[in-house]
């Protein structure tokens, strides 16, 4: 076979170029030690990196969120805790109060006292983080979460909502704890309440308390469905108790609705998960046979209550001044439970919405204002001033089965300051005041509790998820190596080789050359 000089020279240059590139790709990998620089190098690998690329970078951001929740759960845990401590010396105050020793004096400046404490509790749960953002107002951020109301009570201004941070491919937790989870949630261990029926005129012979709920599953399984039940007193140690239907149930009262009116633990009676105290009032030469029969009370629970504000920007300053349910059964059947809105569209109708309200809201119902009242699933709320169209107000439900710790303070503290002493019937009514609000502030303690231990789980979840985490950035930088760098020894070997390789072909250039028949001649 014969090959052409050119041939030759053009064959010989294609090998020694690409020796050469080789050799100089070699160099460079030896350089810096990368295999993979581009898609070229190693398609398969080129894509995987590209992958670990996305992972690690996914990575990353799960890191700073991860920082970001550890900040905002300290910050968090650690105002629930002074809030805590708070509500602890609330608590000593309040066992305290019940000293048989004190005066009204005494009282008063333990009142005194709650009063400070009601303030730093309100101060703790309206605390803002690092960014000015109210920690307990849910989503609400910029909105004051708990404010007073004109009369005394406390209102959640917040939502419900918690914001939610991804810390893992299959994981997101709360940023946040909220104040309806924290504070508006503690079971209201007051809520049934009494009222004499007969005689007409209260003789003060005897005193029925509200009750204290001892069982808050049979108080909502069995108390709420014969309520509001009738009590008499048939003779000087026996109770009758028939429910709405005017069935005997005085069965499932404690000794049978039996009780002593000579000593104080006789005079208690528990009833459906309700515990009621008995006072008896024995004037000089009463009997109880012949003073108690007669006396009648009804015994129910509290009926829901309504705080409605209106919304700011309204085109009229009319306000809600009262509101009661006078339809229940179309209250229950309607009413949006929490918290409703009232939208105006005119002076005399208005719809009513389940809040929060947003532009796919539909309404639940809608009402009229008559003579200054509206009304609406069976709700009155009478008005102060002539509504136009386009004005809102929300509407706060207390079913009073829960009550915000700032209630329970400011109630116990009212109690402290009424005058007592020397007042047997103030004194009895003081003493269930008493029973109520240490009830509450440790139901109150305990639903803060269970939300200091729910930050703390969270606090658990993130370390552990952190050390998972940890764990596939070791794993996805060794891969990511493993695929793009190159072994020394291999690109060392594979240089050496290569360069003696191109000396070799030069070498041969030369040597083949001279066999031209230009050099014979």
């Amino acid at each position: 076979m014969r090959i052409s000089t050119a041939q030759f020279y053009e064959s010989s240059a294609a090998n020694y170029q690409k020796n050469f590139s080789n050799v100089v790709k070699s160099s460079e990998e030896a350089s810096s030690l990368v295999r993979v620089n581009t898609a070229a190098d190693d398609p398969v690998g080129a894509s995987r990196l590209l992958q670990l690329g996305q992972q690690a970078s996914m990575l990353d951001q799960y890191k700073a969120n991860t920082n970001t929740l550890k900040a905002t759960l300290g910050q968090t845990e650690s105002v629930m805790t002074s809030i805590t401590n708070v509500l602890q010396r609330a608590q000593e105050l309040a066992i305290g109060a019940g000293n048989a020793g004190y005066t009204d004096a005494d009282r008063q400046a333990n009142a005194s006292e709650l009063g400070e404490i009601e303030g730093q509790l309100l101060s703790l749960m309206n605390s803002k983080d690092e960014n000015g953002k109210y920690i307990f107002a849910g989503s609400k951020g910029d909105t004051v979460p708990f404010t007073q109301n004109a009369d005394g009570t406390y209102s959640y201004n917040g939502d419900q909502v918690t914001l939610d941070l991804a810390v893992g491919d299959t994981m997101s937790m709360a940023t946040n704890s909220t104040g309806w989870e924290v504070f508006q949630q503690a079971i209201n261990t007051s809520r049934s309440q009494v009222t004499m029926t007969a005689p007409a005129v209260d003789d003060g012979r005897v005193v029925l308390s509200n009750g204290q709920v001892s069982s808050g599953v049979t108080y909502n399984n069995k108390f709420r469905a014969g309520e509001p039940y009738t009590v008499d007193f048939v003779s000087g140690t026996q109770l009758k108790i028939t429910d709405s239907g005017g069935n005997d149930v005085t069965a499932e009262a404690s000794q049978g609705g039996a009780f002593d009116p000579t000593t104080k633990t006789g005079q208690t009676v528990s009833f459906r998960g309700v515990d009621l105290n008995l006072n008896i009032n024995l004037a000089a030469g009463d009997t109880a046979a012949a003073v108690l029969p007669g006396h009648t009370f009804t015994l129910a629970a509290k009926p829901d209550t309504f705080t409605a504000t209106r919304s700011p920007g309204n085109p009229t300053a009319t306000q809600v001044t009262a509101s009661n349910i006078t339809n229940p059964a179309n209250y229950h059947a309607s009413f949006p439970t929490g918290s409703a809105v009232m939208k105006f569209t005119s002076a005399t109708a208005f719809d009513l919405y389940a809040a929060p309200l947003t532009p796919n809201s539909q309404p639940v119902s809608s009402g009229t204002v008559v003579a200054g009242v509206a009304t609406a699933s069976g709700v009155s709320f009478t008005l102060a001033g002539t509504p136009g169209a386009g004005d809102q107000f929300s509407v706060a439900v207390n079913t009073h089965e829960t009550q915000n710790i700032l209630d329970t303070v400011n109630q116990l503290k009212t109690a402290l300051n009424t005058p007592i002493s020397g007042n047997p019937i103030a004194i009895q009514k003081f003493q269930a005041a008493l029973a109520s609000g240490i009830g509450n502030l440790a139901s109150g303690a305990d639903q803060l509790s269970t939300s200091l231990s729910s930050v703390g789980g969270r606090g658990s979840a993130l370390d552990t998820q952190s050390e998972t985490n940890q764990s596939l950035v070791l794993a996805n930088t060794q891969t990511q190596s493993a695929i793009r760098d190159s072994d020394p020894a291999e690109v060392m070997t594979r240089l050496t080789l290569q360069q003696t390789m191109l000396q070799a072909s030069q070498l041969a250039f030369s040597k083949i050359a001279q066999l031209g028949l230009f050099n014979k001649i």
